[in-house]
């Protein structure tokens, strides 16, 4: 009886200990279950916190570069506007930084090819730190912006090219074009070279085959030993028909600066010969029949054929009188130089960059290339002096002299020309 209670009692003992573990089991169960809704929720809650999105922002934003650039080549029709218009920034930064170059005096005028380059920093409102804008290709500006002030700070910066003097000399045996650009010299120093000797040679009559030139002029080389620009032209020397006709730079007064033949005589006059390098004379000044209008009348200019977008050249310094229309004669530009002279430039294709009425221009600077446009039966310049309001013919006025060096200047002068003299034997030794 008693063994029979005691088995008894151990059996209810095992179902109660089954039971007890079950319930905590359960209990267990259900309390692990609402933990894990409570740190659910309150993840959630630590997700939907703004300082915390916050935090997680800056981290993200910091696994990108802080810094980046951005750069622009200004193209034709550019503005300073719309090329700061491309940038993803606020209205109010536009136009802090339109305001900033606005205020940069060299940065006036916008050019084709120049360079932009835009700092971004990506943890600021105002997210331009730094720009930089090139001025021609030796020079920039750098603009930074205060750390105290909504406004940029600039600097003008030279950058770091080495000046090389290059010599190079040829025989000419098609055109003084080809031959210099075959030597590889660079399209604008072979224009300045025209222009010096378009006081007195006209390059279509004058230039024979093996005839010659030589040549000293500076050239810029960046650290990668690229030519990026080149300078001024130290030395001239052309010769025709066994004739020199040497050019030296010399500067005669602070910042004056002249070309000058070997006798100290400045070979700078009131209107350049021809104002159009390597043209053919197609139709010279006096009574023709005329090509289109059929008859005989007085042709009071001087016509050059060439092929069209040949620049034209201003062939004396002067203010544009006129930038337009002028019925047969096309396109048209009218320079007046002084008292006494004025010039006519028609049929053009198109005008310089920023030739208008009343603007002043340099003897030898572009304002127009050659077209066809008025009354005309293919390209080619007319070309028109006036002189005290009569039109003359251009190829037979005799011009006066510029500048002659005496005294002390020509003293000078013989000491600069001896040294330019020293430097090209020199540059001869070295090219050989």
């Amino acid at each position: 009886m008693k063994i029979f209670k005691l088995e008894t009692y151990k059996g209810y003992s095992i179902f109660f200990w089954i039971i007890f573990v079950s319930i905590l089991g359960i209990v267990a169960s259900l309390f692990y279950s609402q933990n894990k809704i409570d740190q659910s929720t309150q993840i959630k809650s630590s997700l939907d916190n703004i300082y915390f999105q916050k935090t997680i922002k800056e981290i993200t934003n910091s696994l990108n570069p802080r810094y980046t650039e951005k750069s622009y080549i200004s193209k034709s029709g550019d503005t300073h506007q719309t090329i700061i218009n491309k940038l993803d920034l606020s209205k109010e930064e536009k136009a802090v930084l339109l305001s900033t170059i606005a205020d940069e005096k060299s940065l006036k005028i916008l050019k084709i090819n120049q360079k932009f380059t835009f700092k971004f920093d990506h943890l600021s409102e105002q997210k331009i730190v730094e720009f930089i804008i090139e001025t021609d290709k030796k020079n920039e500006v750098l603009f930074r912006k205060s750390k105290t002030e909504n406004k940029f700070l600039s600097e003008k910066i030279k950058k770091n090219f080495k000046k090389k003097l290059v010599y190079k000399e040829t025989i000419i045996t098609n055109s003084l074009y080809n031959s210099a650009i075959d030597l590889g010299i660079k399209p604008n120093i072979i224009i300045e070279f025209a222009r010096l000797y378009g006081f007195q040679v006209d390059f279509q009559r004058d230039i024979w085959k093996n005839d010659s030139f030589q040549i000293i002029y500076e050239e810029f080389i960046n650290e990668n030993k690229k030519i990026v620009d080149t300078g001024e032209i130290i030395f001239a020397n052309l010769n025709l028909q066994n004739t020199d006709l040497q050019l030296y730079k010399f500067e005669y007064e602070k910042n004056k600066i002249d070309y000058f033949d070997e006798n100290g005589k400045s070979i700078k006059k009131t209107l350049m010969k021809t104002p159009i390098n390597g043209a053919r004379l197609s139709s010279s000044y006096g009574k023709r029949k005329h090509p289109i209008l059929g008859y005989t009348k007085m042709h009071t200019g001087t016509d050059f054929a060439a092929p069209i977008g040949t620049p034209i050249m201003a062939s004396g310094d002067g203010k544009v009188t006129k930038a337009g229309w002028c019925g047969g004669g096309g396109n048209c530009v009218k320079i007046k130089h002084n008292s006494k002279y004025q010039t006519v430039y028609a049929h053009m294709s198109k005008f310089g960059r920023g030739i208008k009425k009343g603007k002043r221009v340099k003897q030898g600077q572009v304002i127009g290339y050659v077209g066809s446009t008025g009354l005309s039966t293919g390209p080619h310049l007319h070309y028109e002096v006036i002189e005290n309001g009569r039109k003359v013919n251009s190829q037979k006025l005799k011009l006066p002299s510029g500048k002659i060096l005496r005294g002390e200047e020509r003293k000078k002068f013989e000491v600069s020309k001896i040294k330019i003299d020293v430097l090209k034997s020199d540059l001869l030794l070295k090219s050989n």
